[in-house]
């Protein structure tokens, strides 16, 4: 199926590993130009190097930039590099940034700030500057890589879910706010999926639960009813069609990822 990407520039945030690496092959296998934010420039460069390897003769449609993503004039900074060399941005990815778990007797003013800078502000720090130049250029498409914690409470994650539940309130309401002009706004909430990040949240678990983290893990897997977790690869497919033609009507949408996990009408 052709997704009419060829050429389209992609900016994904986050792209240096877990899901934004995998969005990031996917976009180059359709011919699409792709620029990668991070913090680490290593990290960046690693990543930049596997790409090419896996995509042959993708170099040169490949840029990678270092930000702190929690810092407006970071993240602009980053926005500019990349549109002067790439062009126009066609595509926004944000899937950087994730807010650290902790037990509910942990939380204190500073784990609630700290939450909301590392996820909430990253993606609003690049989205804003960006979605106004789509608006203003009479197109583009957002999209949000968020969380299903922002929809189920977890009493691990209590600040970090706050944080996704207000970017999902963002992505819905920009998507109404934009839609005059030309720009679509998703948002795709994936539950646990088997990245780097994963192992981090099971560690909490485990200390929390007083197990294993592979039994952690476990007890993870027993909750979807597939019968296993999702792939960086099975969220940034999603990703892809929502940034294509092919979902030229789907906008305002949160899409949920997370296996039949929680039956409910959404």
């Amino acid at each position: 199926m052709d997704l009419h990407l060829n050429n389209h520039h992609v900016l994904i945030t986050g792209g240096s590993k877990g899901i934004g690496l995998a969005c990031a092959k996917v976009f180059l296998e359709e011919g699409a130009k792709v620029s990668l934010v991070s913090r680490d420039q290593a990290t960046l460069d690693a990543a930049k190097q596997s790409l090419i390897k896996q995509i042959p003769g993708s170099a040169d449609r490949i840029a990678v930039y270092s930000a702190d993503l929690k810092n407006a004039a970071s993240a602009l900074q980053a926005l500019d590099a990349a549109e002067q060399a790439l062009g126009p941005l066609d595509v926004l990815v944000n899937s950087a940034g994730a807010a650290k778990r902790a037990a509910a007797p942990d939380l204190k003013p500073e784990v609630w700030r700290d939450a909301m800078d590392s996820k909430f502000f990253t993606y609003i720090n690049m989205m804003d500057p960006a979605i106004k130049r789509m608006g203003a250029r009479g197109k583009g498409v957002v999209i949000n890589v968020v969380g299903a914690g922002g929809k189920v409470a977890s009493t691990l994650h209590i600040s970090g879910g706050s944080a996704n539940a207000a970017l999902m309130l963002a992505s819905a309401g920009l998507a109404a706010a934009y839609a005059p002009f030309g720009v679509r706004v998703n948002a795709v909430n994936p539950a646990a999926t088997l990245t780097e990040r994963l192992k981090e949240g099971m560690s909490v678990t485990a200390k929390h639960e007083k197990i294993s983290e592979d039994e952690a893990m476990e007890q993870a897997t027993k909750k979807v009813p597939m019968g296993r977790l999702a792939t960086p690869e099975e969220v940034a497919d999603t990703v892809v069609y929502l940034a294509s033609d092919r979902a030229s009507y789907v906008t305002g949408t949160v899409l949920t990822m997370d296996g039949a996990a929680h039956a409910i009408v959404v």
